[in-house]
């Protein structure tokens, strides 16, 4: 589904990424890992159109998306989340999901002024979308409530159905877990895997390990900007060079 070839960003003298090539499956989970700096949300940034590669080629399902702008590549059917929570926190839940929605739709500024029936048709159908994506989440009972108040577990939950109510066919996630606790942290585990279950295809940038590699059908190992190792969870936890540059630094922690 995704391929990524040669891909590089630079920022004036210094190279976030350098020359990372990896492919995706539709269908499956792929984790990057690697220690802080090594360019993970970097290259999630410049598979998602957020930075334009400096050089290298990005396809999904045979269309180049190699420096397509964000909105573009949203269309295409890629969503993400961030590492910081983005939320319109003065706004319901409901209503961040909805907005989430619309932007997949049709409707102009003259649908909206004249209410036209594509218009009132597209409302209905964010709204019902919406409220699929929190019942998929878990988090329905929350609807109502303003975004900048509910629990944090609740609002990552709320960036996934962000993501998921287009159905998108990748999602990105940017280190989920971050902040969770550890009963928190294995709940959001079953969320993921039941979106991988549901067809969704997934990558993660992640630290916690034990969710790694407890989800992971491959991973991507990342270390100065460059790829390191890629395999099976088996294949990388027992690769010299990996243990060397992150699994033994968090042995050793």
């Amino acid at each position: 589904m995704l391929d990524v070839r040669n891909a590089t960003k630079r920022f004036g003298g210094l190279t976030a990424i350098e020359d990372v090539s990896f492919g995706i499956e539709a269908g499956t989970i792929t984790a990057i890992i690697g220690p802080n700096g090594a360019g993970k949300s970097t290259l999630f940034n410049v598979i998602s159109g957020f930075y334009p590669a400096t050089s290298g080629r990005i396809t999904l399902d045979s269309i180049d998306i190699t420096n397509l702008p964000m909105h573009a590549i949203a269309r295409l059917g890629v969503a993400r989340t961030f590492q910081t929570t983005s939320l319109f926190a003065n706004q319901r839940v409901i209503d961040n999901v909805i907005i989430a929605h619309r932007m997949h739709t049709k409707s102009g500024l003259f649908d909206a002024l004249l209410r036209t029936k594509r218009e009132q048709r597209e409302e209905r159908e964010s709204s019902d979308r919406a409220y699929e994506a929190l019942r998929f989440c878990e988090i329905e009972r929350y609807a109502d409530a303003i975004a900048g108040t509910i629990p944090q577990e609740t609002q990552k939950r709320l960036a996934i159905a962000i993501a998921v109510v287009a159905a998108p066919k990748l999602v990105l996630l940017d280190e989920p877990v971050a902040g969770v606790t550890s009963e928190e942290t294995e709940a959001h585990a079953g969320l993921i895997r039941k979106m991988a279950q549901t067809g969704f295809t997934i990558a993660l940038v992640e630290h916690k390990m034990n969710l790694v590699m407890g989800l992971a059908d491959r991973i991507v190992v990342l270390h100065h900007g460059r790829k390191i190792a890629e395999g099976t969870p088996a294949q990388v936890s027992s690769d010299a060079a990996v243990i060397e540059a992150y699994l033994g630094v968090a042995a050793h922690a």
